[in-house]
């Protein structure tokens, strides 16, 4: 049985994390009132009470923590991720209540539920996307759709989110990556700059510059939430875990949501003349896929059989090495302190090189790395980590459906993940870690491992680890480099400019529904080399603006001929 909130708002928005923080800024600053929802519980300071500085310990080594975090916090999926990190598993979910299916290729699925989602995990690194993303990236070459907008649509929102965030990054003069608005300059330690020069040295075209990234929020509720709180317009429920967008059968629109408490598994339905989902990429797939009815028999707004369908991740892979030329650490100073998660930092190569007439793939990879800024004892090497992103082509057949028979804790139906590596995703992997090998060795470093899911390059890893470490490290290496290990999931609620072939249209608005809008990275058309987070920001503030436009000429709270489906 439902128990029903009296009050009736302007917009629901289901997510706290990026999307759903920034949503809630811009239609509260427009005058709507707002109710957020957020699956996982509220944070507070002792969330964040700091904890002692911990070295960053690759798959396999170090197996104790790893064990511990698994069996006191249910999470035997969560501590495969590569960089596991005390400071970050508490933050991300019990596996055993939020479990998930896989069909074809395995899937590493690291998510968050808590008031700011992954917002409490992510390494603050925020790129803009460029006309190569949305003209279609690789994809293209594959005769892959096409975004339905542009750089030009984009870039004043993209100055809007970074102006508000407050960014750290330089003017790098790099086409792939547009420059952005920065509050201070970001730098390269001692050993990234002689990587970067002496890898461009060899291969002039590529360069690579100073990561850009937020600031620290040393408030942890996100800047976005903050600022909507402070408008009075903003109504937050956590511990909310949504079931169902409802709808109306008379007008064919979107008119509240079903969620359940997390706590009590008490069910409750809220009102809203707009509904906004921000759940992340799997999540609100999900919510479409399980909000079907009469009118909507195969998942809301789904006339189109598009929803779910053209899911993308990146490629990831990694490296691991040390370098003699460099020991110690460096404490980077570009950015004040963060008491909790450290200083970010670190150097970030662009690979545009899957183009030539007689190369194995289509696309792009990007390699991000850290040099001499991990805490090592006095006089040891500088430590070397480096993870390379690859554009992974998007595919009808690579989807999310519902599971028929499973539920989680709460009784929604789980998601089931289909995911299948192409040939040319396969062959972009082994470039990515045979070219990371090639510019590592010759900056004179030590390779201890380089790898992907389709393996290690080689039996010789970690050469100073006991041989029982470096045997577990072996074997569980290609878990933690599944796709999903670059946590840049995407698509499966693509935007598009014909409703036959897309699920919302340029302002993020569902074809079928005209007041349901999904500014996540669902989404995406295509994934390139850079990390979604930014463009979801961008994206959601773009889409809120029309939403206030709209919601105020009465546009989305009635129903209008042949534009809802029947």
């Amino acid at each position: 049985m439902s128990v029903q909130l009296s009050q009736r708002f302007d917009v629901i928005v289901v997510g706290s994390g990026a999307a759903g923080s920034i949503a809630v800024k811009e239609l509260t600053e427009r005058g709507l009132e707002v109710l957020l929802l957020e699956a996982g519980p509220d944070i507070s300071d002792a969330d964040f009470a700091p904890l002692p500085p911990e070295p960053v310990r690759p798959m396999g080594i170090g197996l104790y923590p790893r064990a511990k975090a698994a069996v006191l916090r249910r999470q035997p999926i969560q501590v495969r991720r590569a960089f596991f990190s005390e400071k970050t598993s508490p933050f991300l979910v019990n596996d055993l209540q939020n479990p998930y299916s896989v069909k074809g290729q395995d899937f590493l699925w690291v998510r968050g539920r808590q008031l700011g989602g992954r917002l409490h995990s992510y390494g603050r690194v925020l790129l803009r996307s460029s006309d190569y993303d949305f003209d279609g990236g690789a994809g293209r070459e594959r005769g892959a759709q096409r975004w339905p907008l542009r750089y030009a649509d984009v870039e004043p929102w993209y100055d809007r989110v970074e102006e508000f965030l407050g960014l750290y990054g330089n003017t790098d003069d790099v086409p792939i990556l547009p420059d952005g608005k920065y509050i201070g300059a970001s730098s390269l330690t001692a050993a990234e700059h002689d990587f970067a020069d002496k890898t461009r040295e060899r291969w002039p075209e590529r360069r690579g510059i100073a990561w850009r990234y937020a600031a620290p929020n040393p408030q942890r509720v996100p800047l976005g939430i903050l600022a909507a709180r402070r408008t009075g317009g903003l109504t937050t429920r956590t511990d909310a875990v949504v079931r169902q967008i409802t709808i109306d059968d008379r007008t064919g629109l979107a008119d509240g949501a079903l969620f359940i408490d997390r706590v009590t598994k008490r069910e409750h339905r809220v009102f809203a003349d707009i509904v906004m989902l921000c759940a992340s990429t799997i999540e609100s797939v999900r919510l479409l896929a399980n909000s079907g009815s009469s009118r909507h028999p195969n998942g809301l707004a789904n006339s189109s059989g598009i929803v779910g369908r053209y899911f993308m991740d990146q490629t990831p892979s990694l490296l691991f090495g040390d370098t003699h030329r460099f020991p110690g650490w460096e404490d980077d100073t570009s950015a004040p302190a963060d008491a909790y998660y450290g200083a970010a930092g670190g150097l970030y190569l662009p690979m545009m090189e899957g183009f030539a007439a007689d190369s194995p793939f289509v696309g792009g990879y990007a390699v991000q790395g850290v040099l001499g800024r991990i805490p090592v004892p006095t006089g040891h090497p500088g430590a070397v980590g480096m993870m390379g992103f690859g554009e992974m082509l998007p595919h009808k057949e690579n989807h999310i459906t519902l599971h028929r028979r499973r539920t989680d804790a709460w009784g929604v139906p789980i998601p089931r993940i289909h995911v299948t590596l192409t040939e040319n995703e396969k062959a972009l992997l082994r470039e990515q870690v045979r070219g990371m090998r090639e510019m590592a060795e010759n900056a004179g470093v030590r390779v201890n491992f380089a790898g992907s899911t389709l393996g290690l390059d080689s039996k010789r890893v970690f050469p100073d680890a006991d041989p029982f470490s470096r045997a577990i490290f072996r074997a569980s290496f290609t878990k933690s480099l599944a796709i999903g290990a670059a946590i840049h999931e995407c698509g499966g609620a693509r935007m598009g400019d014909d409703p036959a072939t897309s699920v919302l249209n340029p302002f993020n608005q569902a074809w079928d529904v005209p007041n349901l809008f999904v500014t996540d990275a669902s989404c995406y058309v295509t994934n390139g080399i850079v990390g979604p987070t930014l463009t979801i920001m961008a994206l959601t503030a773009r889409a809120c603006a029309h939403i206030a436009s709209e919601h105020a000429a009465g546009n989305l709270t009635r129903h209008r001929a042949g534009t809802v489906a029947e």
